[in-house]
């Protein structure tokens, strides 16, 4: 088999298996003469005549066309059109013509045609399909392969197979033989003036009853077989007899469609070895002068080879081979762009950075395979990314979705705008679009964590988190999302017990739905226990590789746990992945703040306000890092800009004990003592029981008191001589309690409030 893929964009053809030798297998089995793997298949379109003319099964052999109405083993469906041909016949009885082509010719007549008995039993199939009757199907379709034994047919059923999830009967009709040639001893009865049609039991140039011919009468030769069918084993290695070793195939040896459906049965069975095998572990066709991602699909449809490269990636996930199944989805968005599901797997799955997925979206080759679609394909593709960078270019193309192709209420344009709001922690905002959304259409998945996560943050919408959960769980119990709503409604509870029990239970759904896995470690990380938080959070980073926030949660747990050599390794990767979100900038300042390093803490916190007001993100989420950036300031000496940094967090929270007690702090310090006493008092209207407060403000009290110098103009040691006071009035009060009161206390003294930072 092929080794494991390059790296996207050295897409090299590779190198063939070594053949086995000719004793390995019985000289009676179709394996002696057809490989399981896809290799025979590329070996036998690059013999085939390139003119498609002169070689009509090379259509199927071709990776570039898509599976339309047609056959498989055929040209493709979208033939030219012929002036006077079997005008009134239904298109769905003739396979291979679209089924989009009017049944009038071009100069606008019908000619008569009187449908044969297979004809009939065709359009029956088809019909059936589309009105998603499949046993019909099934039924009449098997009636149409036992007369035709024809590879289009034995397709057909097969579909039929697969969408009534009998994949086990759907594969072993794909892998038997099938004639592809008339067989040595075998000689046709006459049919139609001495000829016998092409079709078994069809006389294509007559007309009424004349179409149906009757069944010929096979003329034996003393050497023939007895038998006009194909002998089929029990197991997978099929026995032919001898006479027809020349002139049969299996269907996936046959055409790319087939050997694609194969695979397709083979993966839904958990088949993981054998569908491996089918589809080949790299791309077959890379490197072929008929593949790649500048030549476009001959039929307008979706390339075949975008979606086996993309089935490859699944079954890559399936088995723990993320980085390979990354390499497929990137081959098979490269390969075909109209493949969403190769896009969905790479975005949904967050298997590349912020950064990479820009680069990689913006570059792919739409004018080469849809250039009358081109800046639509773009910008929808464009409009799903992250958007903690190019949020110029998002409103833009927002913008243009809405104006120039009118879809202000399409789903996915205004998911993205709820995305963009949700990214800014505009939770209420992001809720009103998320509604919208979902009165749109009842179900959304890309919007349904967003709209359940507004529930959450948003405290008066709690109750409407219950409400949905029951609902999605009564209507949609198989569905990951159902549970993940009722593991957050648990959260918002502080029933961290149930809550993991709920995103256990998501997780073993859809094991890459990353939200629950995020989720289940914040349980953890809620209810204090740091280490298992860490381990679950490190297996979402392995999981989602291309996402920061598993990195960024793990720093901050080590800083919790002050393991501050491990929380700058994690916060360092995480901004390796993205460094365009605030809030990771945010504790890059505390980790600073912790080395002592208040400058550069100081200048990350601006950086962090500076890029919220880039995304324009809701000031009511950072009074934490406005609190952060007043104190490294405050160390630094520079009073006035820390009274300016905590006036900001007082205007966004008027209420905040932290900003007001701080406030006080820097009054105090500037020696402006009365204004220090007035929001101590504020401070502790808020919370009563500070301490810490206490103490500033008995401190204040005695200077103000005193009316000397100091109490004019403050310590004028700076914040040291204020420290070293502040201990002198806590021993003073200590000696006051008396005895046993100081016995209780000469343990190591509590961290000053002025030297605690606050993490996001």
């Amino acid at each position: 088999m092929p080794s494991t893929p390059p790296p996207l964009g050295s897409f090299s053809m590779p190198p063939p298996p070594l053949p086995s030798p000719t004793s390995s297998r019985p000289r009676h089995s179709l394996n002696a003469s057809f490989s399981f793997g896809p290799q025979s298949l590329v070996n036998t379109m690059a013999e085939a005549n390139t003119s498609t003319v002169s070689n009509a099964r090379s259509y199927a052999l071709d990776p570039t066309r898509s599976i339309l109405q047609a056959s498989p083993a055929r040209s493709s469906p979208r033939l030219p059109r012929r002036a006077k041909t079997t005008g009134s016949r239904h298109p769905l009885a003739n396979d291979n013509t679209d089924v989009f082509q009017d049944s009038i010719g071009d100069d606008g007549s019908e000619d008569e045609y009187e449908w044969s008995r297979v004809d009939r039993m065709r359009l029956w199939r088809h019909d059936a399909l589309m009105q998603h009757l499949y046993e019909t199907a099934a039924f009449w379709g098997d009636k149409i392969l036992s007369w035709t034994n024809e590879p289009n047919d034995a397709f057909w059923l097969a579909q039929t197979f697969f969408l009534t999830h009998q994949y086990s009967r759907a594969e072993r009709l794909l892998t038997r033989p099938f004639r592809t040639s008339p067989s040595r001893g075998f000689k046709e009865a006459p049919g139609v003036n001495g000829h016998f049609p092409s079709f078994p039991f069809l006389a294509a140039d007559a007309k009424g009853k004349a179409k149906e011919v009757p069944i010929p009468t096979p003329v034996l030769a003393a050497s023939a077989p007895s038998i006009t069918r194909l002998p089929v084993g029990p197991s997978e290695m099929i026995d032919v007899a001898v006479e027809y070793e020349e002139g049969v195939s299996r269907l996936v040896d046959m055409s790319v469609a087939c050997r694609y459906l194969a695979a397709q049965c083979q993966v839904r069975q958990g088949k993981w070895t054998e569908a491996t095998e089918m589809l080949g572990e790299a791309n077959p066709f890379r490197g072929h002068q008929r593949s790649g991602t500048t030549v476009p699909n001959l039929d307008g449809g979706i390339k075949i080879e975008a979606s086996m490269c993309h089935l490859r990636g699944l079954l890559m996930l399936k088995l723990n081979r993320g980085e390979q199944a990354k390499h497929c989805f990137l081959e098979a968005l490269a390969l075909d762009v109209k493949c969403y599901e190769a896009y969905d797997q790479l975005i949904g799955g967050e298997m590349m950075s912020a950064a990479e997925e820009w680069h990689f979206v913006q570059t792919l080759a739409y004018r080469d395979q849809t250039p009358d679609d081109a800046d639509f394909v773009k910008m929808m593709y464009s409009s799903r990314l992250r958007k903690y960078t190019h949020a110029e270019e998002h409103a833009v193309i927002r913008t243009r979705l809405v104006d120039e192709f009118g879809l202000g209420d399409n789903p996915d344009v205004l998911y993205s705008f709820a995305d963009a709001l949700y990214t800014q922690f505009r939770w209420a905002d992001c809720f009103a679009v998320t509604s919208r959304i979902l009165g749109l259409v009842s179900i959304h998945a890309p919007t349904m964590p967003l709209h359940i996560a507004c529930l959450h943050h948003v405290s008066h919408l709690n109750s409407k988190l219950f409400i949905l959960a029951h609902e999605l769980v009564e209507r949609e119990p198989e569905s990951p999302i159902s549970w993940y709503a009722v593991g957050v409604w648990y959260m918002t509870a502080k029933k961290w017990a149930l809550a993991r029990t709920y995103f256990s239970k998501t997780s073993l759904m859809d094991p890459r739905f990353s939200p629950a896995w995020i989720a289940f470690a914040h349980t953890f990380a809620y209810e204090g226990e740091h280490d298992h938080a860490v381990t679950a959070y490190s297996t979402s980073a392995r999981m989602f590789t291309g996402s920061h926030l598993p990195l960024m949660f793990i720093g901050m747990e080590h800083i919790m746990l002050s393991n501050h050599a491990l929380a700058d390794e994690a916060l360092e990767a995480s901004h390796s992945i993205c460094d365009g979100d605030p809030l990771l900038i945010n504790e890059r300042g505390v980790m600073a703040y912790n080395h002592g390093e208040f400058e550069r803490a100081a200048t990350l916190f601006k950086e962090a306000l500076d890029l919220a007001q880039v995304v324009q993100s809701s000031q009511q989420a950072w009074p934490a890092t406005y609190l952060n950036l007043g104190t490294a300031l405050r160390k630094l000496g520079r009073l006035e800009e820390a009274r300016a940094a905590y006036q900001k967090v007082l205007e966004i929270d008027p209420r905040n004990p932290t900003g007001l007690a701080f406030m006080g702090v820097t009054h105090h310090l500037l020696g402006d003592i009365d204004a220090a006493i007035v929001k101590y008092h504020e401070t502790l209207s808020v919370d009563p029981i500070n301490g810490h407060v206490l103490e500033l403000l008995d401190l204040a009290l005695e200077t103000s008191a005193e009316s000397g110098a100091f109490g004019k103009r403050g310590l004028p040691g700076g914040e040291e001589d204020w420290t070293r006071k502040m201990r002198e009035h806590r021993d003073k009060g200590k000696q006051v309690a008396g005895r046993a009161a100081i016995a209780d206390t000469t343990g190591p003294s509590p961290p000053m409030a002025d030297e605690e930072m606050s993490v996001g």
